[in-house]
């Protein structure tokens, strides 16, 4: 059985993602969350009524002991189950100029988008070597792109995921594992609810902020097939605000 694993899963971005990549492409999908257990499970419940399989696996990505053995116990139980595609999607900011930035709000947003991008893909990927196929996609942002003033530790967290991806890429290509990162701009999620999106919207040409569905659709198709061609790349889903 083939499975797909997104990290990050339970709300946001991630949500619309585990729910398109099961829709789209039938795969059983694995939710990787750290706290939240009723949005984990109304995710879950998502996918089941529209026909889908979901299971959720409740471990911090920033820590390699508990993502470790989270991901063991479930291949355990399930000897035969391949995870072909993986979504780095986990993520947090704790924004502030950096003159002011305490460590743990530093460590904190790198530890997670970062370091979970490792502790997962590192963890996963031998076995994806050994089949010879898979999907590997990053959620990155703007930030990681452009730079966001106010952001140093969510760029740097995300510039670093970028720069990865374009390496591993390279690594795992002749087995047919393709590797990218979609780059959202502003999108409409619990972590920019409190934003101005009437006066934030001005500086995008679509004039509007983007749904997280809109990502989703482009994550599903780079775990596809239809993407066997595409690797290494950066695709920039933000309106136009910068490319």
């Amino acid at each position: 059985m083939k499975y797909a694993l997104v990290t990050g899963g339970s709300r946001g971005i991630g949500r619309a993602i585990a729910i398109q990549i099961a829709k789209d492409l039938k795969y059983p999908v694995l939710i990787n969350y750290q706290s939240n257990d009723a949005a984990a499970n109304e995710t879950k419940k998502n996918i089941e009524e529209e026909g889908g399989s979901c299971t959720v696996l409740k471990f911090d990505v920033s820590n390699i002991d508990n993502t470790r053995s989270v991901l063991d116990q479930w291949i355990v139980k399930n000897p035969d189950a391949t995870i072909e595609i993986i979504v780095n999607n986990a993520g947090i900011t704790r924004d502030g100029l950096l003159m002011w930035m305490k460590p743990e709000d530093w460590n904190d947003v790198l530890d997670i988008s970062l370091k979970g991008f490792y502790n997962v893909t590192n963890h996963l990927l031998q076995k994806m070597l050994t089949n010879r196929y898979g999907r590997i996609i990053n959620v990155v942002s703007v930030s990681g792109v452009k730079g966001t003033a106010g952001q140093v530790n969510y760029s740097a967290a995300k510039g670093a995921l970028v720069a990865a991806t374009k390496a591993l890429a390279q690594e795992v290509a002749k087995r047919k594992i393709t590797v990218n990162a979609v780059a959202p701009g502003f999108i409409k999620t619990d972590m920019t609810a409190a934003m101005d999106e009437k006066e934030l919207k001005k500086m995008i040409p679509v004039n509007r902020f983007g749904e997280a569905e809109e990502v989703a659709d482009l994550v599903s198709f780079l775990a596809s097939k239809k993407a066997s061609y595409i690797t290494g790349e950066v695709i920039n889903i933000n309106g136009g605000i910068y490319s």
